[in-house]
């Protein structure tokens, strides 16, 4: 009996006091006894709280695993100053995984950390090489740990979770740790560094691990072969532990179907495929990840509940067994010591103690096992067979589909070479092929995706993707369908389909605050390369998700245009901050002076579509004469200039990640042949005294979007007053009437359905509302339908020019997706096209086009003519 051998912790137990601090050991005992006797303590102090309802699960884990933390940490430093007395206990560190990891360790859980160490910091002394030592340290830790005596062991200490631990010393440096997580480590090693934490010894140099490894555990492009891999973990565990699979006694509460071990699976199966895109979901422990899970929407908060409430009770179950003569096991006694260990939980018998388990053990059975419930049966590989069933599928050329299908089978394109890739293709045949045969135009879809695959390098992450999500598939299937632009920035970056299986995906976006949030993520670190290649890829992500709501019909295009708007204004805004701290580190900054940019034309709107071109003034506040205060100083005109080159080179130049904007600056003081930058002062001067009526009318739409508060308001006065009336005298109506006229004859409409450019399209429209503005100083906002609104209820504009704005807005939007070269689509497409444009049918579209055309044609007509 333990109590026995601690009188001090009887009395203080039977006085009704519960201290887990304290222990008998004397601080001076060798630290092996030391650890041994506070272990005794603590588990005799857990143990009575726990069952005395003192102490629930979380705060009896808690307990055992601070107290291996400690040790863990007592060790290091004691095997440290064994070899090298009075030195820092620096270099050498203990990464936790498993349930110390997670902070949920039992009463005889082994602890399974990974022993690193820095060869530049390790203390060591002289003749010894850095390995030998760590590897010397490293076995000093265990022996210290584990080794039993009279007053039995401290911690069993488990090290074969460490790479290649077959090969591998026992302690590893830690940039080859970094390096083999990076292009060696398993599937099943991801999951296990979801509970990774540096729990002992150097603990700034355990982080440095983990933030090296992040991006290993935490993918954005999801890999559902990792996925693959925790189930067949899972289903090799039942067959290894068969005899604890049946439930009764027994039944292995760790390893048994509906088992601890399931629910912990259960929820990292989640968390890989949601956690590299929401941190939030990053919880080490079961319980914790689980509600995290379903407070996003990923799991139902029913599956939640039977999960939480079944780790809970088999968890405390687990202890309850343990507890008797410190066994290490997960299996229900049988017979007598069943009875027992019910008695020890609280239940009159074992039949209750069963009869109270079921539940929630099938309950979780039930949960995980569901996970296997869109597993396909192959499809067929003879000829005839399979042409019959692309026939039923609903393929109108089978014999086309087939040939498709044959050509991926040989290997024809590179992404399909490899045994993995076929094998994935195969896999995912049957949920791609309804999918593709229910497509608005299935033969569309397929050869899309034919060219889609003969162009990507790996083909296998996006089968497994298409496996794993069969609703995928049918999305795909529509945009390969009506959307050949979305369908090339596939081509381009095939990882954009992984951003739809996020709830978010069809929201709008949010507000330019959050979405810089986004881009500033601290995924990229303080890397410019890295920043620029994040936020292209938030970027593309965005917008292709964007343009998918509204192939999907789940959104407005009018507010996906916006959307569109607000994503770039992010990009500006932090790439605009990235490559400033980049440009400082070399040439300060010039005193009482900064960079403004001004959006024109759509992104002056704020409403773009999926193709625009950025137009952007880049402006500068303070003395032109100045001089930045850096190591290399430029004189101010210069500085700006340079800085605006590198700017719009961030935002345009296409780099690993992709392609961001086309950045369109003509529209500058003295166009192309002027500077690329300009003081604030002379844009003013510019506009105030020389800028031409097209240049006024390009500044109703003007808007700073980026610049301090106080910039920006500098930059908007000046507007407002050249807008008022202060600029030159001009004959505005004559001058729009001959620019229109002459944009008209080099510029005509790429086809019957270009709402933009053809006679009554947005062009006109959008130089009728200019005209007004200028004439009238009236409506002088720069987003076009406010503006509108504004004339229209000043009795400057007929009522209908709104409508006309917003039919020709979506149709140019939508068709910038669907119908890029604005030609008459196909008929599954004009269905699409008319569901955006809110019209019942095609007849309808072509209809009130017309209409439209018509009446801001009439409209352009009478302002021109005064």
């Amino acid at each position: 009996m333990i109590l026995d051998r601690e009188p001090a912790l009887d009395a203080a137990l039977s006085a009704g006091r519960l201290d887990l601090s304290a222990s008998s050991a004397d601080p001076a005992m060798p630290v092996a006894r030391r650890l041994r006797i506070e272990r005794r303590a603590l588990a005799l102090q857990v143990a009575i709280g726990d069952l005395a309802g003192l102490l629930d699960l979380t705060a009896v884990t808690a307990a055992l695993t601070g107290f291996a933390d400690r040790a863990l940490d007592t060790a290091i430093r004691a095997a440290i100053e064994e070899r090298t007395p009075g030195a820092e206990p620096r270099g050498f560190v203990g990464i936790a995984l498993g349930k110390q990891g997670s902070g949920e360790l039992n009463y005889s859980s082994d602890i399974d950390p990974i022993l690193l160490f820095d060869p530049e910091t390790l203390p060591r002394r002289a003749r010894d090489e850095p390995e030998e030592a760590a590897v010397r340290i490293g076995k000093r830790v265990v022996e210290l740990l584990q080794a039993r005596d009279g007053d039995g062991y401290v911690l069993r200490v488990d090290l074969r979770l460490r790479p290649s631990p077959e090969i591998t010393p026992i302690v590893l440096p830690v940039d080859a740790a970094i390096g083999y997580y990076e292009a060696q480590a398993l599937p099943w090693e991801r999951a296990a560094f979801i509970r990774a934490r540096a729990a002992a010894g150097d603990i700034a140099l355990g982080r440095r691990f983990l933030d090296a490894v992040r991006p290993f555990v935490w993918r954005r492009a999801l890999d559902f072969g990792a996925i693959g891999e925790i189930r067949g973990i899972s289903r090799r565990i039942r067959d290894h532990h068969a005899q604890g699979q049946v439930f009764g006694p027994g039944y292995d509460l760790k390893r048994g179907r509906g088992g601890i071990r399931e629910a912990e699976f259960f929820a990292q199966i989640h968390q890989l495929i949601h956690g590299g895109r929401d941190p939030a979901l990053r919880a080490p422990a079961t319980r914790d990840a689980l509600a995290r899970l379903a407070t996003a929407g990923w799991i139902g908060s029913d599956e939640a509940t039977t999960l939480i409430d079944g780790y809970t009770l088999l968890r405390t179950i687990e202890h309850r067994v343990q507890m008797i003569d410190d066994r290490q096991t997960h299996a229900l006694p049988t017979g007598e010591a069943l009875e027992r260990v019910a008695k020890l939980a609280g239940y009159e018998d074992s039949h209750t103690l069963l009869a109270m388990l079921a539940p929630h053990v099938e309950g979780i059975g039930r949960i995980y096992d569901a996970l296997d419930d869109d597993i396909r049966p192959a499809f067929s590989r003879d000829v005839v067979t399979l042409e019959a069933d692309l026939a039923n599928a609903g393929f109108a050329d089978a014999a086309a589909a087939r040939q498709r299908i044959e050509t991926w089978r040989s290997a024809a394109y590179p992404a399909l070479r490899s045994p993995a890739a076929r094998e994935a293709l195969e896999a995912v045949l049957p949920t791609l092929v309804p999918a593709l045969a229910a497509a608005p135009v299935p033969q569309a879809a397929l050869l899309r995706l034919d060219a889609l695959l003969e162009r990507l390098p790996s083909a296998i992450n996006i089968f497994r993707l298409l496996e794993a999500r069969p609703a995928l598939a049918t999305l795909l299937a529509a945009i390969l369908s009506h959307a050949p632009t979305l369908a090339d920035d596939l081509g381009r970056r095939p990882d954009l389909l992984d951003g739809l299986i996020d709830a978010t995906a069809f929201d709008l976006v949010g507000d330019v605050a959050s979405l810089m949030a986004a881009m500033r993520s601290g995924e990229a670190g303080g890397d410019y390369q890295a920043q620029l290649d994040h936020v292209r890829r938030v970027v593309g992500e965005r917008r292709f998700a964007l343009g998918t709501q509204i192939v999907a019909g789940a959104a407005d295009p009018l507010d996906v245009a916006a959307g569109y708007a607000r994503v770039a204004e992010a990009a500006i805004g932090v790439l605009a901050n990235a490559t400033i701290a980049e440009f400082v580190r070399a040439h300060g900054r010039v005193p009482g002076s900064e960079l403004v940019i001004l959006a024109l034309g759509r992104m002056g709107g704020a409403m773009l579509t999926h193709a625009s071109d950025l137009d952007l003034i880049y402006l500068f506040t303070g003395d032109f004469t100045a001089e930045s205060d850096g190591p290399k100083p430029l004189g101010a005109t210069l500085y700006y200039n340079r800085l605006a080159q590198r700017l719009t080179a961030a935002l345009s130049v296409a780099t690993p990640a992709g392609p961001l904007y086309q950045i369109d600056t003509r529209l500058r003081p003295s166009g192309a042949q002027g500077p690329l930058v300009v003081t604030l002062d002379s844009f003013a001067r510019y506009q105030h005294e020389d800028a031409w009526t097209w240049e006024h009318m390009a500044l109703t739409r003007a808007r700073p979007v980026f610049g301090s508060a106080a910039a920006r308001e500098a930059v908007s006065a000046v507007i407002a007053e050249v807008l008022a009336g202060a600029r030159p005298s001009r004959d505005i109506v004559g001058d729009a009437a001959t620019m229109r006229a002459e944009m008209a004859a080099h510029k005509p409409p790429q086809g019957e359905l270009d709402a933009k450019l053809l006679p009554g399209g947005l062009v006109d429209l959008e130089f009728t509302v200019h005209v007004v503005q200028l004439v009238h100083h009236a409506g002088l906002q720069p987003n076009l339908a406010s503006a509108i609104d504004d004339l229209v209820g000043q009795g400057l504009l007929p009522s209908g020019m709104r409508a006309a704005h917003d039919l020709l807005t979506r149709l140019l939007v939508t068709l910038r997706l669907v119908a890029p070269d604005a030609q008459v689509p196909g008929l599954a497409t004009q269905a699409l096209v008319a569901r955006a444009l809110g019209l019942a049918d095609w007849p309808a579209v072509v209809a009130t086009l017309a209409t439209t055309r018509q009446d801001v044609e009439r409209t352009w007509q009478e302002v021109t003519r005064g």
